[in-house]
């Protein structure tokens, strides 16, 4: 096992509730063969070493999302979930001409959503976005989207229109963080929150932050809005193993900004463990 892929788990600062979910978190393993499109080379991160940092952390629940790198073949995800013995769920990647067949397989699988990377590496564009959502609606699964957020306006009248549950990444992903909660891109996110079908993820601030760590107080007066705003619309992630990230952020230290944007003990229970049994369909 590498250090360098495990970090060092600190201990959450905080009472960590029963059944607490980290909503996204990427497997890699070399026994599995890259995709043609992959952009970079991951690190060896099997769930092996993320179920240490899931004990440290007073985690119990994980969804695992299938990395870019991997394109359509989901097995590393697949064999992730499966080693967790029903702690996991997964949000897998397919083509628009997937088969209903294959879709309750993955199902069977734990699948419960879709992801649509639309920043690069993701293999498919906007266009697929309505073809798939219409092929997974019936399944209850969400479509798990990224992109640049400063777009959130221009994407808006496509993402209501779509018909699924929707699930945004990293506090909404935005690649220049708004100045302020006042920003037309944010507010438009804030508008999709509002339909009462859509999520976001408080997840990977160090990924668009410009302040930087500790704090990343930029991204942290989004993520305090949104918790602020729509506690029953966050979910938490820590984004293991960080890809992409050198030096490579505790993930411990990432759980411990939850209590510094969340101000109720009520709202940590629903970001944590509440939204997540709802959105990938954990059992009570």
């Amino acid at each position: 096992m590498s250090s360098a892929v495990l970090n060092t788990p600190h201990a959450a600062a905080f009472e960590v509730p029963a059944d607490a979910c980290d909503c996204h978190v990427h497997a890699y393993d070399d026994a599995y063969p890259l995709a043609p499109t992959a952009t970079f080379q991951p690190p060896h991160a099997p769930m092996a070493d993320y179920a240490k940092v899931q004990a440290a952390l007073g985690l119990t629940r994980v969804v695992v999302v299938q990395p870019t790198g991997y394109g359509f073949d989901n097995r590393c995800t697949l064999a992730a979930v499966a080693s967790m013995s029903g702690r996991a769920r997964a949000v897998a990647m397919v083509p628009p001409a997937v088969t209903q067949d294959t879709l309750q397989d993955l199902h069977a699988a734990g699948v419960r959503g879709v992801r649509m990377m639309m920043l690069p590496g993701g293999p498919l564009g906007w266009e697929a976005l309505a073809p798939l959502a219409l092929k997974i609606k019936d399944w209850g699964w969400h479509l798990n989207v990224q992109f640049n957020g400063c777009d959130f306006a221009e994407r808006l009248p496509l993402l209501q229109g779509l018909g699924v549950p929707l699930v945004l990444d990293h506090t909404g992903k935005f690649l220049v963080p708004p100045a302020s909660t006042d920003d037309v891109a944010f507010q438009a996110l804030c508008r999709l929150l509002d339909t009462g079908r859509v999520w976001v993820k408080l997840s990977a601030p160090y990924e668009t932050s410009r302040t930087g760590a500790p704090r990343y107080e930029d991204v942290g007066l989004l993520a305090r809005y949104l918790a602020t705003h729509y506690p029953e619309r966050c979910l938490w992630a820590s984004n293991w193993p960080h890809p992409n990230q050198n030096p490579l952020p505790s993930s411990g230290a990432l759980l411990n900004l939850l209590p510094q944007w969340v101000s109720r003990a009520a709202d940590i229970q629903r970001i944590l463990v509440d939204n997540p049994a709802r959105v990938y369909g954990f059992e009570a």
